[in-house]
């Protein structure tokens, strides 16, 4: 049997999981780690990413909020913790393609390179202080904070 605190690969910790049946199995992970992975929650949530313009992420940021809310009403921690990761996921897709308009922040010999000109006033730049301020919200959440820390001392257990 694979040893799922053994494997680093969320593929391979996350296939054939129902985490909303085995919410146990669920590992929070650092930044937005597992989140296009997690079933059956990225199927929910995806549909409803966009980040290329403002009044898309603002419908979207506002969508996966209110998912994360609906989510948190039920204290499924794991779909606020993946609506949080979306968020998360927003903000720095859309100051990726802020700060390097082709979406690629190294060169061909791997040095970072330097940030467009101008791009602080880019639409990209405004979709992604939309999705940063919903991210707060969900990330501070004093419900969401609580469940995780429940959930990772849930975690903390399954190590030892």
């Amino acid at each position: 049997m694979l040893d799922i605190m053994g494997d680093t690969s969320y593929a391979n910790r996350y296939r054939n999981i129902d985490f909303r049946k085995n919410p146990e199995k669920y590992f929070v992970g650092i930044g937005e780690q597992g989140v296009l992975m997690a079933e059956p929650y990225k199927s929910e949530i995806l549909p409803y990413w966009r980040f290329a313009q403002p009044a898309y992420a603002e419908q979207s940021a506002n969508k996966i909020y209110l998912l994360f809310k609906d989510y948190r009403k039920h204290d499924d921690f794991v779909g606020m913790d993946m609506s949080r990761k979306f968020l998360q996921m927003g903000f720095t897709r859309a100051r990726r393609y802020t700060n390097h308009g082709s979406g690629k922040k190294y060169d061909d010999n791997g040095n970072a390179k330097p940030q467009d000109a101008g791009s602080e006033q880019s639409p990209k730049a405004e979709s992604a202080r939309i999705f940063y301020g919903y991210y707060i919200k969900a990330r501070e959440d004093a419900r969401y904070k609580k469940l995780k820390l429940q959930h990772k001392k849930l975690e903390q257990k399954q190590r030892s």
